[in-house]
């Protein structure tokens, strides 16, 4: 205010003392009338800029406390009739996350915006009420209120938000019709919802049909994928985003790490971090905390230890991450260690924190150590142990011998078994010869899993342990009258580019022949240093000399030969194997790691095996 100013509100203020009302008297002189609008002048130009950058900045700074200050301000100087500065008010509530007051102040506007409608909807949605903003969408569209692009995506979010299917073909077609739907962010949000519901043709659909692609529209196709299990589709949707020139996030990055880890895919999760490091997003934690994944989901420990290592910001995420590849490779003094030096740099274990650190007890066959964990988790951290690990303790107990508590445990627990508790106690039998708590997680098995014939046949090795000839023959009579059936074992392993799989008794690889016949000297070898086929972990109702010819042609066999003829002397040999590895296969690859002098690293349904010089990782218990 120049000092004219500043000496006619002055002179306005002496006059509001001399008689209070004479502003809203008909009576005014009109000097009274030049010195009202000085003030007016005054309040807008100085006052209202004022109270706008206050609340913008406790919007800002999440300041409800200040925030609510200004608004008693904006109250005072009459300005909550005032369109743009109600709409500063619901969106530093809805910042603040109080959205009450956010609503309050929507619903006491006497006209309303797109930006009122809009921001109040964000809110609603940014604090997890997708009903109330779906509600809200309803009501604009009832009063008339036009819609904008960010209107429908917002909705969309939502929908994504509660799974909402039949919502979301809906608002397609109210995107058609207003002719939003080439807008990119209604795009991609169509597309992202359909991805969360699990219509990805729908979502590829809308994705294709887009004029305009921007880098969050390439990376929600990606994550679609990868949420959707079809892991092979978004490494090779990466592969066209790369062709397509669009930049890399680190939300695409990391997304098709997962579907490298997921695939066990070593080389495209190879290639994958160099344009990580490529692309200077090496020091996101999600992206180093995906790397790890990969790396332990592979066999690769010790290149997950190194990514951990050289993170420059941990979290609880990475940590975790760490924790289970240690667990998931039978390295289990090193869970022991880290979960401590975990809690040390000032992180809370969570659930799946001690599901790896039970496993790893259950890997060493650490009962106490177990139980105190287990008792751990409720009395120091204030975590209620779930399903996964009672499981992780009934594989502790059954591993030391202890099925009898095993089995009490699972019947007094507060949870409906699984059938890989039942399934662990009846491998804990067949170990230790306990045929009586055997046929009680038989009896559960073949209700859980019907059409496992692997259960019957376990059974059936556990009578015949026992010479209990005749429960043999029941047991192999009910597995014949039952629809029972043994999924067929399958094994790969990637050379160079190429998956290579292999099936029991392969005749159909290009290369089988050759197989065949260094697998015949291979053996020919580990026959001499006392190898020798264990025919009672074939599961075909043959002769014996038939079951020993199916043993020495089991996938994993074969897949093993065929790496040893095509990798380098000193690359480790990785498979994958779709069922868990029998007794003679893990026998073969221990002599054959000693023989060949190789690392054999082999990941069955269960755990990951780590063959070296004549033993393996998992201690001989899996």
């Amino acid at each position: 205010m120049n000092a004219l100013q500043r000496s006619k509100f002055c002179n306005l203020c002496n006059a509001r003392r001399r008689n209070l009302s004479s502003i809203a008297d008909a009576t005014l002189h009109k000097s009274d009338y030049e010195e009202h609008n000085v003030y007016g002048e005054y309040k807008n130009s100085i006052i209202l800029p004022y109270l706008h950058r206050a609340v913008q900045e406790c919007a800002k700074q999440r300041n409800a406390m200040t925030g609510k200050s200004m608004h008693t301000q904006i109250i005072k100087y009459g300005y909550e009739v005032d369109i743009l500065t109600t709409n500063m008010l619901i969106n530093m509530y809805s910042k603040c996350g109080i959205v009450d007051f956010a609503r309050k102040v929507f619903d006491e506007m006497p006209q309303r915006t797109l930006v009122s409608w809009n921001t109040l909807m964000g809110s609603y949605i940014q604090n997890r009420d997708e009903d109330e903003a779906l509600r809200l969408f309803v009501r604009m569209q009832r009063e008339g209120s036009q819609v904008s692009g960010f209107t429908v995506s917002g909705v969309l979010c939502a929908c994504a938000a509660k799974f909402a299917v039949l919502e979301s073909k809906q608002l397609h077609g109210f995107a058609i019709k207003v002719s939003v739907e080439s807008n990119v962010f209604v795009s991609t949000a169509l597309l992202d919802v359909y991805a969360k519901c699990g219509l990805m043709k729908y979502a590829f659909r809308v994705f294709d049909s887009m004029n305009e692609r921007n880098e969050v529209t390439w990376s929600s196709m990606v994550a679609g994928y990868v949420q959707n299990e079809l892991y092979e589709e978004a490494i090779m949707f990466f592969h066209r985003l790369q062709k397509s020139g669009i930049e890399h996030n680190q939300f695409t990055l990391s997304s098709v790490i997962s579907a490298c880890a997921a695939m066990a895919a070593l080389l495209e999760g190879n290639e994958t971090h160099a344009i990580v490091w490529k692309t200077g997003f090496g020091a996101n934690v999600y992206v180093a905390s995906s790397l790890v994944d990969l790396y332990a989901r592979c066999g690769s420990v010790d290149e997950a230890y190194i990514v951990f290592s050289n993170a420059e910001v941990k979290n609880d995420v990475i940590w975790n991450s760490m924790i289970s590849g240690l667990a998931r490779n039978a390295r289990s003094l090193e869970v022991m260690t880290l979960f401590e030096k975990m809690q040390l740099a000032g992180f809370y274990p969570n659930e799946w924190t001690y599901v790896s650190v039970l496993s790893a007890c259950s890997h060493m066959g650490l009962v106490d150590k177990g139980r105190i964990y287990f008792a751990k988790m409720k009395k120091e951290h204030n975590l209620s142990p779930n399903v996964y690990h009672y499981s992780c303790m009934v594989d502790i107990l059954g591993r030391k011998g202890l099925v009898e508590e095993a089995k009490d445990l699972i019947e007094n627990m507060p949870f409906a078994a699984t059938a890989s508790m039942w399934g662990s106690v009846l491998a804990s039998c067949r170990v230790y010869g306990n045929v009586e708590v055997a046929e009680i997680a038989a009896k559960h098995l073949f209700e859980l899993e019907p059409n496992n014939a692997g259960n019957h046949v376990l059974l059936s090795n556990i009578y015949a342990s026992k010479r209990r000839w005749g429960d043999v023959a029941s047991t192999r009579k009910l597995l014949k009258d039952s629809e029972a059936k043994k999924e067929r074992g399958k094994s790969w392993i990637q050379i160079k580019d190429k998956v290579h799989t292999f099936m029991v008794g392969e005749r159909n690889h290009p290369s089988i022949i050759e197989v065949y016949s260094r697998l015949d000297e291979l053996l020919v070898g580990m026959e001499k240093l006392g190898y020798k086929g264990e025919t009672e972990h074939d599961l075909h109702d043959v002769e014996v000399s038939r079951k020993h010819e199916l043993l020495r042609h089991h996938s994993e066999k074969l897949a093993f030969t065929y790496g040893l003829m095509c990798l380098p002397s000193t690359a480790p040999i990785r498979i994958m194997k779709n069922l868990r590895i029998c007794g003679d296969c893990h026998s073969f690859m221990k002599f054959a790691s000693k023989v060949t002098r190789r690392e054999i690293i082999v990941r069955d349904v269960n755990r990951f095996h780590h063959f070296t010089n004549g033993s393996c990782s998992c201690g001989e218990f899996w």
